[in-house]
Formats: structure tokens, C-alpha cells, sequence
């Protein structure tokens, strides 16, 4: 028995008919200001494609674009493959079975997502390299010599695939989990009375009730596969954004690049109605409050292999780099260790803290705008404005550059021929463009987050509070703001952690001698600097641990889940 889901809270209703317009106009202003700044970057680069080719953009077009895409499709359906099996697997094993182990990997299964996927790509290399411990081993053990063995080779499409499929796969097992989770156990039960095997009824039943959060968890784990760089140079692996750092820093060719980047806005974009119309028509048991699922008890080679099956990416994806950077950080470590790496930090944490600020702030006000004015212009207008998230770094940052170089340029004619000074550049390679560009590309994770408390929040509060003569301004200072503390935080944890990890645009957009602890181990590794990198590396781990377990135990009782909801889901 299923019904369409209804269960959201209903928007706010007017509060008299003359007085929704006049409070609501003011906030929708606010939102469709916000929206534009935002969509700024976006615009640039798709008003890039009106610009005449450059000369290298023939060339591109007839030799390696091609390549890129191909390779880019190739990525992202190997990286889905594996992290919808890995993230679907466990999270119907730790929820439906009983085994050893099974409360502490719960949450452990969500460790790897606190773990940059280039960080876990340089472990694996120096692990699995010819030179490294592993094949040392094995010709230690055989007797075997070179050319006496094959050994896959890690700096590959596949080898990056499973990397990011390591540090990804938690999108999809805490979606799913949650998922699960919330299933009867009158469904299942039911097909297995009919004759249904384990395995026929989780393939029958049980899975295409959760098809909504697995493909919400795809997507996301998409938006992330098509937004990397570290991964993929390090592999040395062809996509659409190592194109776009190519074709800008060799080629010299800001115009090409830019439409490159526009070829990456086209697959976010169809990654985002993908997973729109993958919830079209979802649905919901509604017995699933009155018969929670009952976990079976497994035990011999069953316990076993759940055991393994659950532990494995934990060990893969987190265990292992953490072991292996804490050891080279004691042997060896960062040799500008002290003044100059608390300086890298200082710059990552600034950055990180002022964005997760601003992006907090700016996700109430347009969460808050759509409670107050839910009209569909301002719904649609709020949609384009967290679009970020679904549109890679590297793309946003081509976006920033373009635009500030354009504003730079007007204004240094401006001053040099009203005044005959050369102011240089202000705009571009500024610490505010960076941060311009994470509340950008994040906004969209503090926005569900906001969202989804004042959804908690009856709306009965606020008739009551306007009622007694409160303006929304008051209404949202005196009520809202003290009940959302808990979402607020999360929202800046969340947005915090994504820009302490974030590369591509750091690199593209970082002023001069500006480094950050991401930016000083993408250095480091790319020069084989394994040992001198694992400092920095194992900062950005340690710095994303704890609020990793959190978001995970938050999750699992249900309470965030929207936070972690794809961007430009229907409502």
C-alpha cells in the first residue's frame, strides 16, 4: 500500500490580504538581489558561448574535447555504479541485519566523506605505486622481477574512479540509510510470505521504494565526480575540468576555457533535472511509523561477510590515508612545520569561517523570503540562486575571473582617462572573489538547512506573533532565529567543511602567495612530495572528522536530512 508523500509543512499563509504584498515585497527583493549576484558567474560563462571562437578553439574542438567529454561520461558512470552499490549495499545491511560491529560502523561508514578525494588518490599511489610497499612486498613474497608480473595501474580512469568512489559513496548510503530506515516492514514481509527469496524481494520491494534517495544520493555524488580536479590531474586523467585549467594556464586562452566551462554547466544541468524528475511520483508507506523494520540477527559466514562488507570502505576510504598521512607527518612532516604552515592554516580556516558566515546569513534570508512570500516567481528565483552546488568550482571560478577581470578593466580606463591613473587590479586575485566564489558553489547546503528548520517550525508562530504587532524582521529576530540555532549551525558546519576541501576554484581564484592547507598539499603531492604534504593533508582530515560523525548521527535519526537534499529538489 503506498500513498503520494505529503508530509511537508505548508507554506506560511497570509496574514491578511494587504499585508502579505507590503512585508513580502521587501524580502522578494532581497532574494531576487541575492539570486542575481549569484548567478552572475553562471551567466558569464554561458554568455561566453556568444563570444567568436578563439583560434585554439578549432583545434580543441577536432582533437581533445572529444576526449574530455568522453572521458568525463566514462567517469561519471563507473563513479555511480560503484557508489550507488557500496552506499545501497551497507546501508541495507546495517539497518535490516544484526552482526558484530554493526553499531560502531553505522556511523563509521561515513567517515570517507571527510576525506578530499586528491588526499586519498596521493595515498594510494605511494601505496601502490611500483616503488611502493605493496609491490615491494609482492616481489618480496614471489621472487617475482619487473615484467615477471601485471599490476594494474593506479593512475588510470578506473583507479580515479575508485577513488572518488571511496569518498563519495557516503551521499548515498546516508540518504538510503535513511531511507530504509523509515520503511515498514509490512512491505517486505508480505512479499517474503508469497515466496519472495531475501534477495527478490529487496530488488522488488524494498529498493524501488527508496529509488527517490538513491537517485537524490547519485546526483550528488555526480555533481561532486564532474567538479574535481585533484583526482583527475594527479591520474593525469582527461575531463572537461582539467581541460579548463589546461586550455587557461598553457594555452593562455581565457575565451576557450570559458566555454569549456560551459560544457560542464550543461552536464550539472542535466544531472539537476535528472534527479528532478527521478522524485516525480514518489511515494511513501504509510505503515512505516506503526511496523519499523526488525533487523535479522546473522551469525557464521553471514555476520561475516556483512562484517567485511561494511568495514571495507571504512578501512579503504578513511582508516588507511588517515594511518598512512599520520605516519608520514611524524616521520617526516611539512618542513615549513610552525610560523609559515600556521599561517596556511590561519588562511583556510579565515576563508572557510567568513564564507560558511555569509552563506549561512544569506541561505536564512532566502529561506526566510520564500516563508514569508511563497509565491512561484520567488520559489524559482530562490532555485537559480542555490544552483551552486549542482555547477563545478572550476566553472564558477572561470565565471569570477572573467567578470572581474571585465569590471577590472572598465574601471582602470575609467580612472586613466578621467584622472591618468592606473589603479591595477582590484577585483580579480582577491581574497573577496574567493569567497565569492565558495558562498557560490555552497549556498545551496546552508539553504536546505535553513529550509528545512523553518519547515519544522509551525506557522501558527508567526500568526501569533503578528497578531501582537511583530513585523517580520521582529518575528524572525525573536522567534525564528532561537528556534533555528541547531540548523544554523549545521548549515555553517556544512559549508565550512565543503570550502576546506575545495580545490579547483582555490587554485584558480587564490591571490598571490596565498596559500591554504588544501592548496599546499595539492602542491606538495604534485611534485611527489608525498611526506612533506601528509601535514597539510592530515589538518583538512582531523578538521572534517567531527563534524562528519555528527552530520552522520544527525542523520540517522532523521533530523538533517533535507541538509543533505541534491540542490533544485521539487517540492
Amino acid at each position: 500500500m503506498s500513498v503520494t508523500e505529503k508530509d511537508r509543512i505548508p507554506p506560511v499563509p497570509a496574514f491578511g490580504g494587504a499585508v502579505r504584498p507590503r512585508h513580502g515585497t521587501g524580502w522578494t527583493v532581497a532574494a531576487l538581489a541575492v539570486a542575481a549576484v549569484l548567478l552572475l558567474p553562471s551567466l558569464t560563462v554561458l554568455w561566453s558561448l556568444t563570444a567568436p571562437p578563439s583560434e585554439n578553439w578549432a583545434h580543441l574542438g577536432s582533437t581533445v574535447l572529444p576526449g574530455y567529454i568522453l572521458n568525463t561520461l566514462k567517469l561519471m558512470a563507473l563513479v555511480a555504479i560503484m557508489t550507488a552499490v557500496i552506499g545501497v549495499g551497507t546501508a541495507w545491511l546495517t539497518v535490516t541485519s544484526t552482526f558484530p560491529g554493526r553499531a560502531i560502523l553505522s556511523w563509521a561508514l561515513v567517515l570517507p566523506l571527510a576525506t578530499p578525494g586528491y588526499i586519498v588518490a596521493y595515498v594510494y599511489t605511494d601505496l601502490l605505486s611500483f616503488a611502493g610497499p605493496v609491490q615491494s612486498a609482492l616481489r618480496g613474497v614471489t621472487g617475482w622481477h619487473t615484467g615477471d608480473y601485471y599490476f594494474p595501474p593506479v593512475r588510470s580512469l578506473p583507479g580515479a574512479a575508485i577513488m572518488l568512489s571511496l569518498v563519495l559513496y557516503p551521499y548515498v548510503y546516508l540518504l538510503a540509510r535513511a531511507t530504509f530506515q523509515r520503511q515498514s516492514a509490512a512491505l517486505f514481509d508480505a512479499a517474503r510470505n508469497l515466496g519472495a527469496k531475501p534477495w527478490r524481494a529487496f530488488l522488488r520491494v524494498a529498493l524501488p521504494c527508496a529509488r527517490p534517495a538513491i537517485a537524490g544520493g547519485l546526483a550528488l555524488v555526480l555533481m561532486e565526480t564532474i567538479s574535481d580536479f585533484g583526482v583527475v590531474d594527479y591520474f593525469a586523467v582527461q575531463t572537461l575540468t582539467t581541460g579548463i585549467f589546461r586550455t587557461w594556464f598553457s594555452l593562455g586562452d581565457p575565451v576557450s576555457a570559458a566555454q569549456i566551462a560551459a560544457w560542464l554547466f550543461i552536464f550539472a544541468i542535466a544531472l539537476v533535472f535528472a534527479e528532478m524528475a527521478s522524485r516525480r511520483g514518489r511515494v511513501a508507506n504509510p505503515l512505516a511509523r506503526d511496523m519499523p523494520s526488525r533487523p535479522r540477527r546473522l551469525a557464521g559466514l553471514a555476520a561475516a561477510g556483512a562484517l567485511l562488507a561494511c568495514a571495507l570502505p571504512v578501512l579503504l576510504g578513511f582508516v588507511v590515508p588517515a594511518a598512512v598521512l599520520l605516519r608520514y607527518a611524524v616521520v617526516a612532516g611539512d618542513p615549513l612545520l610552525g610560523r609559515n604552515f600556521l599561517d596556511f592554516a590561519w588562511n583556510s580556516l579565515t576563508v572557510a569561517a567568513i564564507a560558511a558566515a555569509i552563506a549561512t546569513v544569506l541561505a536564512l534570508l532566502l529561506a526566510y523570503g520564500e516563508r514569508l512570500h511563497p509565491t512561484r516567481f520567488n520559489r524559482i528565483s530562490i532555485r537559480l540562486a542555490t544552483l551552486g552546488y549542482a555547477l563545478p568550482g572550476a566553472m564558477i571560478a572561470i565565471g569570477i575571473l572573467t567578470l572581474s577581470t571585465d569590471i577590472d578593466r572598465l574601471f582602470a580606463d575609467m580612472l586613466s582617462d578621467g584622472l591618468g591613473v592606473s589603479p591595477g587590479l582590484l577585483l580579480t586575485g582577491s581574497v573577496a572573489g574567493l569567497v565569492f566564489a565558495y558562498v557560490a558553489r555552497f549556498l545551496t547546503a546552508a539553504y536546505n538547512a535553513a529550509h528545512s528548520g523553518l519547515e519544522k517550525i509551525h506557522p501558527t508562530l508567526d500568526a501569533a506573533a503578528r497578531s501582537l504587532g511583530a513585523g517580520p524582521r521582529r518575528v524572525l529576530a525573536a522567534v525564528h532565529i532561537p528556534l533555528l540555532r541547531g540548523a544554523l549551525a549545521s548549515a555553517a558546519l556544512i559549508v565550512f567543511i565543503d570550502v576546506m576541501k575545495e580545490l579547483p576554484a582555490t587554485l584558480l581564484l587564490r591571490p598571490f602567495n596565498f596559500e591554504t592547507l588544501a592548496t599546499r598539499t595539492y602542491r606538495l603531492a604534485s611534485d611527489e612530495r608525498l611526506a612533506e604534504a601528509s601535514t597539510a593533508a592530515l589538518a583538512i582530515v582531523v578538521l572534517g572528522v567531527i563534524p562528519t560523525i555528527l552530520l552522520s548521527l544527525s542523520i540517522s535519526r532523521g533530523a538533517t536530512r533535507e541538509a543533505l537534499a541534491p540542490p533544485n529538489t521539487e517540492k
